[in-house]
């Protein structure tokens, strides 16, 4: 079966070189449907991999500068195919929980197409997570198996190797967790990636092959965390068929071929990374070179150079870090055309800096989000400057949207309201939780499922989306979603703070920043603005704590807290304090 639907994909598997279909608008209403071709890939992930590697055998794949790594189709085929046989040792099932936390590394995604190979599902784990953070993640997915390194950059996870142990059944902090291996180098008392690949010596030479011939397209082969804007963090549910497709199609816009290189700054836990990145790349033979363990300007600006770079990723503050520093001798970016900048609005002199700097004529602004596997729009690399910048181009294939007002009901076109996506690309839901599912996903009266973006956005009589606003309070700083509620609930736990109210705050480098408008209780002692930053760090990510915080009663801010009738705090009004507040000083 396997084989069959290999030999029925070869057809179809080359990247896109015709114009961009036009996109079938309904007049005067805000529904879009995507072009209905190419047709869609019926494969696993494993089955791409093997596709690719008799089709691009001898192609470097994967370029790992700070590693020294350099793997062809062939050979990142070899070694996911060893460390799978290992995974098949270790007992791992279709449907089992494998976690992994590390940053940008060859061994991440040969562990990726491993656990696709064998049916397992990875659970891509952010790499800043604090321990209270991981073990909330192991324990929501159950994870059997855990892959992670002592040191992500600069982030120690010395730690959590110390209270996990090397056999972490004994000792509370996981329910499922059998056993945590490290991914790169070794560890006292702990399993390597190499030992775990050696287990595999032992099985048969079909063993392999066996397994990979009960999977289908559709199983869950990926958890990504995405936290709503009130709760605790959501996994959502993606397939072999989601990631297959979405990448490919997005490979297509930014017209890919198997004679470009993409440097790819962005981490492989995020989508952006590992779907617009690694997978987009491999879909369409390309090569993919990912500069440094984690964001580092200047090895993005040696690997654009050094390995003659088409494509380049990232969000804004990446691309404004790169465009920040000095030049080295000898640089050469002739070669780069194109690329997504995605994450945060684009600042005009930015956009102009990509032109005149670093040549990407053919770059394109995206829009997404993790549900929907995860791009819904993405701009043509033929669209003028002004429709990128204003914009994010224009819906993918097979992907239907609509904006509707907030009784459901869709919109004229050109009038704003909440984006709902449908298509092949929509997650399967959330993990173990069916009543954020039920809230996201939602039936229209022609069966129809419909994914609430919680995004409020319109069209063009074109087809062309802008994305307007945020239903959800979500903060987007430097491309990262960060989520008001667990932030608030943290500053609450503060013996002296009994209300917090966190809004995002613009910010020249980052887009947006944390602010924390605090009321203290009666009799206790106000802690200073750096207390409340180091009681936040203590349990969640440094870019968590509030850059600005306000206290009600000081400062020029009103001792009343102000609320909707609901009872709810009025952000919006917080958002016009702080404005104020900043502009005084």
């Amino acid at each position: 079966m396997a084989l069959r639907r290999l030999q029925q994909t070869l057809a179809h598997v080359n990247p896109a070189t015709t114009a961009p279909a036009p996109v079938d608008a309904t007049p005067r209403v805000s529904l879009v449907h995507g072009p209905t071709t190419p047709p869609l890939l019926d494969i696993t992930l494993g089955e791409l991999l093997t596709l690719q590697s008799l089709r691009f055998a001898d192609h470097e794949c994967l370029v790992f500068p700070w590693t020294g790594a350099r793997w062809t189709y062939a050979q990142l085929k070899e070694e996911a195919d060893r460390l799978a046989r290992g995974l098949l040792a270790s007992g791992i099932q279709r449907g089992d929980r494998v976690g992994v936390m590390a940053g940008n590394c060859e061994q991440y995604i040969s562990l990726f197409f491993a656990a696709a190979k064998v049916g397992a599902i990875l659970v891509v784990l952010n790499n800043t997570y604090t321990p209270s953070e991981l073990y909330y993640a192991l324990n929501h997915t159950d994870c059997r198996l855990l892959f992670l390194t002592p040191t992500i950059g600069r982030h120690s996870l010395l730690d959590v190797l110390a209270t996990l142990g090397p056999q972490p059944k004994q000792n509370g902090r996981s329910k499922a967790l059998e056993e945590i291996v490290i991914l790169r180098g070794e560890h006292d008392g702990f399993p390597s990636y190499r030992q775990v690949v050696d287990r595999g010596n032992s099985l048969p030479a079909h063993a392999l092959a066996d397994r990979e011939t009960e999977l289908r397209p559709h199983d869950v082969c990926n958890l990504q965390f995405t936290s709503g804007s009130t709760g605790n963090p959501k996994a959502a549910m993606l397939t072999h068929y989601n990631l297959v497709n979405n990448s490919r199609f997005i490979g297509d816009r930014m017209k890919l071929t198997s004679f470009d290189t993409l440097c790819c700054p962005p981490p492989l836990f995020h989508c952006f990374g590992l779907v617009l990145g690694l997978l987009a790349v491999v879909t369409h033979g390309s090569k993919i070179v990912f500069p440094s363990e984690t964001f580092d300007a200047r090895a993005v600006l040696h690997a654009i150079s050094d390995e003659q770079c088409t494509a380049l990723h990232g969000v804004p503050t990446m691309f404004e870090a790169i465009l920040s520093l000095p030049k080295p001798p000898g640089w050469d970016v002739s070669n780069l055309r194109t690329g997504i900048i995605a994450g945060a609005p684009v600042p005009r002199p930015l956009m102009r800096r990509l032109l005149d700097e670093l040549n990407m004529r053919e770059y394109t602004s995206s829009y997404g989000l993790t549900e929907a596997s995860p791009t819904c729009f993405n701009a043509h690399t033929t669209d003028s400057i002004h429709t990128r910048l204003t914009t994010v181009g224009t819906v993918l294939p097979h992907a239907r949207a609509k904006i509707v007002d907030a009784e459901g009901r869709i919109v004229p076109l050109g009038q704003r309201g909440e984006l709902y996506m449908a298509g092949y690309q929509l997650t399967k839901g959330y993990w173990n939780n069916a009543e954020k599912t039920a809230e996201t996903l939602v039936r229209d009266e022609e069966g129809t499922l419909w994914l609430k973006t919680g995004d409020e956005a319109s069209f063009n009589e074109h087809g062309y989306c802008t994305i307007t606003g945020r239903f959800k309070d979500i903060i987007i700083r430097g491309g990262e979603n960060i989520y008001p509620l667990e932030i608030e609930e943290r500053l609450t736990a503060h013996p002296a703070i009994t209300v917090a109210a966190v809004i995002g705050i613009p910010d020249e480098k980052y887009g947006e920043v944390v602010g924390a408008f605090l009321q203290i209780a009666p009799g206790a002692t106000r802690p200073t603005d750096e207390e409340v930053r180091d009681w936040t760090r203590e349990t969640l990510g440094r870019h968590k704590a509030p850059r600005h915080v306000f206290v009600f009663g000081e400062d020029g801010v009103s001792e009343t807290v102000p609320i909707t009738g609901s009872g709810k705090v009025r952000k919006v009004d917080l958002r016009a304090v702080a404005e104020r507040v900043l502009k005084r000083e």
